[in-house]
């Protein structure tokens, strides 16, 4: 195979450590779902019926990605920045137009992430009828764990999902909450998109979510999946 010369070197693949193994677990796309726990709707104004409504979806590019234990500068064009704690679904196994049956050959692991969001920016553009790029997809902002291998953990439907800001808790809630559980999203989304090993979902976060400033130190964690941590450091 022909050498392709590059203008400049092409980026490294986006990555996250894997629980017992020395492999790494490479990065394809990130999907996010919007409001997916009722109360979490609510805050934000836009309650949800499940009898009517399907899910929806927004995308972070993986360079958005960033490990656990890690300070990130205050994002720029924000006064309003949040944190949105999510159970995250690492895709091990391609799937098109998945059955719920089948669901759970498609799960490789499972994470604990942080969507965080430059809340400001995200309500101008979502009152004003234009995509949330600037608002959800930048720089840091899709935080995540080692990824933990499904093993015996199953689908998860089930499990405290919890997150503090300086010891404080602000978010509290359970994964039984979802109001589209992982077999549900994972046929959803496979209707639009050729699911494929590298894909992660943010599942959703629960009510609670929050400012935060320079200094402060998330912590958050998940039943079974494990402990997500972040500094925000000072604005560059």
């Amino acid at each position: 195979m022909t050498q392709t010369n590059f203008l400049w070197n092409p980026p490294l693949v986006n990555s996250l450590p894997v629980q017992g193994s020395d492999a790494r677990f490479p990065v394809n796309r990130i999907f996010c779902v919007g409001r997916n726990y009722h109360a979490h709707a609510i805050e934000m104004g836009r309650p949800v019926d499940k009898t009517t409504a399907r899910p929806f979806y927004f995308t972070k590019t993986p360079s958005a990605l960033v490990e656990s234990g890690a300070t990130v500068p205050y994002p720029a064009g924000t006064s309003n920045y949040h944190f949105e704690m999510e159970l995250v679904v690492a895709i091990g196994a391609p799937g098109f137009r998945v059955k719920e049956a089948d669901a759970q050959r498609l799960i490789y692991g499972y994470a604990a992430g942080l969507d965080m969001t430059r809340r400001d920016l995200q309500l101008v553009a979502r009152d004003q009828g234009r995509p949330w790029d600037l608002g959800k997809d930048f720089e840091k902002s899709a935080v995540c764990t080692e990824i933990v291998p499904i093993g015996n953990l199953g689908v998860l439907s089930k499990g405290a999902i919890n997150l503090q800001v300086n010891g404080e808790t602000k978010q509290t809630g359970d994964l039984s909450q979802l109001i589209w559980n992982i077999p549900e999203l994972l046929v959803d989304l496979s209707q639009f998109y050729h699911l494929v090993p590298g894909d992660l979902i943010y599942t959703g976060t629960p009510e609670g979510v929050g400012a935060v400033k320079s200094g402060d130190k998330i912590t958050g964690h998940i039943d079974g999946v494990g402990d997500v941590a972040l500094t925000i450091g000072e604005a560059e």
